[in-house]
C-alpha cells in the first residue's frame, strides 16, 4: 500500500494567503469524455480489481492519451497549499528576481521565469502567461536560482515534487507497464529519469492573466497552441477555469471538465514510442475561457516527468502486447521514429529531441511551422521536422 503524502511543517514560516478556487463555468459545454483511474486500486489484493483497472487504463490511453487520476495520495487540503504557494510566488516575486531569473529557452530548457511576452528570452508579443519552472538546477541551487520570496517554502515544494516523481508517477508507470504486459517496474527502471525531485523533467507554476479583447482577437482564441509533451507522463492538477482542451479521437477539440482534487494525466511522446504507438501522446492546447470566466486568472500546477536524456527510444519489442498485435501507426511522433528505425538510421536521444524543439520552435503558430499547414484525412495540421522526424500538430 502506497504511503500518503506527508508534507513538511508550515510552522515558523511567513503567512501565505489561501488560494480560493474560482467558480467553475456554468456553461453547458461539449466536454471531453475522460476515464477516471483510481490509483489506489493498483494495491488491491483482488487480482480482478487490478485486471479491470489495467483494462480501463488501456482503453483510456489508446483512444485519447488523457485520463483523470484520483486517490493518488495527496489530499485536497495539501493540494490547495501547493496552489497557495504558487499564487504567493506570482504575487511576491520581485522585479529584480524576474530579471535575474528570466528564462532562456534558447538553451533547450524552460528553466526560470517566463514573462508575459512570448516564448523566447527576447520580448515578443504579449500573451498574458507568466511561469516559473523548477528544473534540477533550481532544486540544486535554490539560493541563486529560485525567487527569494519562495525560499522559505522550498522544502514543501521539494517534498511535493519528490512525492509526485517517486510515488505517483512510479505507480502510474507500474500501471502502464502492466498494460504492455511487461514487468511492473519496466518503464520506471528502463525509461524514467531519476535524479533529484524532477529528474530530467520540471515542475511549473503558471499564471494565465485575463486577456483584453484586442489580445484575445489577435490570438484567435488560443492561449497555447496545440502540442504534445516530450516526456513520459505529465501531471496537471485540475482547476476550475476551463481552458485545457484535448484533440479527441474523432478529430474534435473538447474542453476538460473540472474535477476537484484530480490529476489530469496526459501521455508523453516517450511512452508513445516505447509502446509502439499503443499509447497515444496527447494533443492538447490551452484556449480562451468561457464568457463567464473571462475576467478570472487561471493558476496552474504542472509536473512534467521525463525519460532519461541519454536514451534513444524504440518500441519495447519484449512486450507480449507488441509481439501479439504489432505496432500502431497514426499521425503521432512514433510514425516519424519508426521511419528512421526501419531505415537503420539513428533516432535522436531524448535530450536532443526535447532541446531542439524548446530552443527553436516552442509555441509558434501552425502557419509558422517549417512545413506550413498541411491537410491529412480532412484534418489541418501544422507541419514541422526535427532531427529527421516529422511532426504534425492539429490546427
Amino acid at each position: 500500500m502506497a504511503a500518503p503524502f506527508d508534507p513538511p511543517s508550515t510552522e515558523g514560516k511567513p503567512p501565505v494567503p489561501t488560494w480560493i478556487p474560482p467558480e467553475p463555468t456554468k456553461e453547458n459545454l461539449d466536454w471531453a469524455d475522460l476515464r477516471t483511474i483510481d490509483l489506489s486500486l493498483l494495491d488491491s489484493a483482488d487480482s480482478k480489481v487490478v485486471d479491470d483497472l489495467v483494462a480501463l487504463t488501456k482503453t483510456a490511453i489508446k483512444e485519447d492519451g488523457f485520463l483523470y487520476l484520483i486517490n493518488y495520495g495527496v489530499s485536497l487540503e495539501q493540494l490547495q497549499r501547493q496552489f497557495s504557494l504558487a499564487q504567493y510566488l506570482h504575487r511576491n516575486i520581485s522585479a529584480d528576481d524576474k530579471e535575474r531569473l528570466q528564462w532562456d529557452p534558447g538553451t533547450g530548457l524552460f528553466a526560470g521565469f517566463k514573462r508575459r511576452l512570448g516564448w523566447r528570452r527576447e520580448a515578443g508579443e504579449f500573451d498574458g502567461i507568466e511561469q516559473f519552472n523548477f528544473y534540477r538546477g533550481e532544486f540544486a541551487d535554490m539560493e541563486n536560482k529560485c525567487p527569494k520570496c519562495i525560499l522559505p517554502f522550498m522544502d514543501e515544494i521539494t517534498a511535493f515534487c519528490n512525492y509526485l516523481s517517486y510515488s505517483v508517477n512510479r505507480r502510474l508507470l507500474r500501471l502502464l507497464s502492466k498494460v504492455l504486459e511487461l514487468p511492473d517496474d519496466y518503464l520506471w527502471d528502463r525509461i524514467q529519469s531519476k535524479d533529484g525531485p524532477v529528474g530530467d523533467g520540471y515542475f511549473r507554476h503558471a499564471l494565465f492573466y485575463p486577456l483584453a479583447d484586442e489580445d484575445r482577437e489577435r490570438r484567435k482564441g488560443v492561449r497555447m497552441y496545440g502540442h504534445t509533451d516530450y516526456g513520459t507522463t505529465t501531471l496537471l492538477f485540475s482547476v476550475p477555469i476551463t481552458a485545457l482542451h484535448i484533440f479527441c479521437s474523432d478529430n474534435v477539440w473538447r474542453p476538460v471538465k473540472y474535477n476537484p482534487g484530480a490529476v489530469v494525466v496526459n501521455i508523453g511522446e516517450s511512452l508513445e514510442i516505447v509502446s509502439g504507438g499503443h499509447f497515444k501522446a496527447t494533443r492538447h492546447k490551452v484556449a480562451d475561457t468561457p464568457w463567464d470566466q473571462e475576467h478570472e486568472e487561471r493558476l496552474s500546477l504542472v509536473h512534467f516527468n521525463a525519460s532519461a536524456g541519454h536514451l534513444r527510444l524504440a518500441p519495447a519489442t519484449d512486450s507480449p502486447l507488441l509481439q501479439r498485435e504489432g505496432c500502431v501507426i497514426n499521425q503521432g511522433v512514433f510514425q516519424g521514429y519508426k521511419r528512421l528505425l526501419d531505415a537503420g538510421l539513428p533516432v535522436p536521444t531524448n535530450k536532443e529531441w526535447r532541446e531542439i524543439q524548446v530552443s527553436t520552435r516552442s509555441q509558434v503558430s501552425p502557419e509558422k511551422r517549417s512545413g506550413g499547414i498541411v491537410e491529412v484525412g480532412g484534418v489541418k495540421y501544422g507541419s514541422d521536422q526535427f532531427l529527421g522526424v516529422k511532426v504534425l500538430l492539429p490546427v
